[in-house]
This record gives C-alpha cells, structure tokens and sequence, in this order.
C-alpha cells in the first residue's frame, strides 16, 4: 500500500503533463504518482514515463471511467488527484495530504471557486455553471462545499473503496460532492490558486453539452438519495395543477349547482391520484434509502478493518 498516491487522468495532455508530474515529485517526494492514460494520440504516456511517473491505461473513454479504474486498482492512505493540464499548482497537495493522514478527512476539497478562477478562467459560461452546480448541490444537500467541479481532491481510503462510480464523463466530481454530503463523509476545502490552461493546451470539457449533463447528474443523484424531496416536490406540482384545474368547475357548480366540463373533473381526478400515488412512492423510496445509509455504515467497517490488514 502506497502512503501517497498522485491520481493524474490524462487525454492529450503532451503541453503540460512533464510539469505537472514533476511538481508533484517535488513537494511530495514520498508519493507514489500515476498517470492514467485515456486514449491519447500525442505521446502523453511515453512523456509522462520519462518524466518518473507510473503509467497505466484506461481504454473506456470519459473521466469517470478513468477514475473508476484508478479507485479501483491502486491502494493507498492518501489520494491525491489533480487534471494533467497544470491548472492546479502541486503546492497545495501537502497540505490537502495531511488534513487526509493527520485529521482524517474523508474528502478535501481544492477550492478554486474563492480565490483566482474567476479571474483567470477565460470562459464566462464555465463561471456562471460552476457557480449554479454549487449553489444548486448545497441547497438541495444541505451542505457547504465551495467548489463542486473542481478537479484537485484528496481522498481517505475509506472514501475511494466506498464511493460507487456510476458517472462516464466529466460530471463524476458532481457524483463525488454529492456522495460525500449523502453519507455524512467528513468534508473540508483547502483554498488553491488556479491558472488557466497554457497557450496551446485545450480544454476537454464542452461547456454546453457537459454542463447538461452535470445538471442532469444532480436530478437523477437527487432522486436517489433525496426520494421522499423528488417525488414530494412531484407530488405537491401535481397537486397544484389539479387544484387549478379545478378551481373553476368548483366555482360554477356553487353558482348553478352544475358541473358543465365533466371532462376537466375526471382529468383532475387522475392528476390528483398520480400525485397520491408520486407522494407514497418517495416515502417507500425514502425508507429504503435510509436503510442503504445503514447497510453503508456496516460497509464503513469492513474497509476499515482492510485498511488495518494491509497497513
């Protein structure tokens, strides 16, 4: 088992990637760095290589797939991960390392959103999204992580072997947020400089379609963890559209003890059923999911036991 291990994700990062490992070796001489390739066509692996770094592969493309590979292949009592593109300084990772070996910290958070993205990132639909995916994450989740979307993370060993990736792309550090604050994982944020890419290097991310995606991500994890919020939240809209429906036949039919549009009642009658039934459906949904918490606290216990073994 590694004490460090320097997760870096890569896809065509040739521009940037000798640096970022070489940071890394610097501040953390004592980490353990991997670089997991996903697909690349401009001779990162073979850079990265030379550079001293552990390369491995990923043939399934997306982020997520990536990660999901490294959680699952590498064991170590601190995760670092950071984007191979040298926007997030390695300075900040002894620090992020020691909040993880020192207090215990489940998930650290590399804060961009509270120090110089805003000013460096160029592109103003990135900085309206991750500012929506924040504010939406912590009001739906009643939590306080200040950057969602950031891509510079340490992680307890607990956390890697408990968290269940489902994500393909880029939307997978949505899914980390909101598992975190789902299973009452022990979360801080550490604030970090962040920098634009270098000239030459380019983005991966589509600001368009994966921002939908990430918004997307927030509904379905919603649904999951929050039943009884979703389909409560279902339940009192349909509500609502019955009872505007029927307003007016109720109206008429204390004026001339008529019903004239028996049409609208039976369709308020079923709208008002789908909310009744919309309503029962998130309480069972809830009394499962409280039962998952649950079984994941038992599971808690045996990574934890493994933990111990393997030190």
């Amino acid at each position: 088992m590694d004490k460090i291990a320097v997760l870096i994700p890569c896809y065509n990062e040739s521009k940037t990637i000798e640096k970022v490992v070489m940071d890394f070796a610097r501040v953390l001489p004592e980490a353990v760095i991997y670089v997991y390739d996903n697909n690349s066509s401009d001779g990162t692996d073979r850079i990265a290589k030379q550079a001293g770094a552990v390369v491995r592969y990923e043939y399934q493309q997306g982020k997520g797939n990536v990660i999901r590979r490294m959680f699952r292949e590498i064991d170590a009592e601190c995760y670092i991960m950071a984007d191979g593109d040298d926007t997030y300084p390695a300075e900040f990772a002894p620090k992020m390392a020691e909040k993880v070996l020192e207090r215990h910290v489940d998930m650290v958070v590399g804060d961009r959103l509270s120090s110089t993205y805003f000013t460096e990132n160029k592109r103003p639909f990135h900085n309206f999204g991750n500012s929506l995916v924040r504010k939406s994450i912590n009001v739906l989740f009643h939590t306080d992580i200040k950057d969602i979307m950031t891509g510079y993370r340490a992680f307890s060993y607990q956390f890697v072997k408990s968290f269940p990736v489902l994500s393909k792309g880029f939307e997978i550090e949505t899914e980390m947020s909101i598992h975190a604050a789902d299973k009452n994982m022990f979360v801080e944020n550490v604030v970090i400089d962040y920098r634009d890419r270098p000239q030459g290097s380019e983005s991966k991310l589509n600001t368009y379609s994966d921002g939908m995606k990430v918004l997307l991500t927030i509904a379905k994890l919603y649904r999951t963890y929050k039943p009884l919020g979703f389909f409560g939240t279902l339940a009192f809209v349909l509500t609502m559209f019955a009872a505007i429906l029927f307003e007016p036949i109720i109206v008429t039919f204390a004026k001339t003890g008529e019903v004239p549009r028996f049409p609208t009642l039976i369709g308020c009658g079923f709208i008002l059923m789908s909310a009744i039934q919309a309503f029962f459906s998130g309480m069972i949904l809830q009394t499962i999911s409280q039962k998952n918490r649950q079984d994941f606290e038992m599971e808690l216990h045996r990574i934890r036991a493994k933990f111990d073994e393997m030190k």
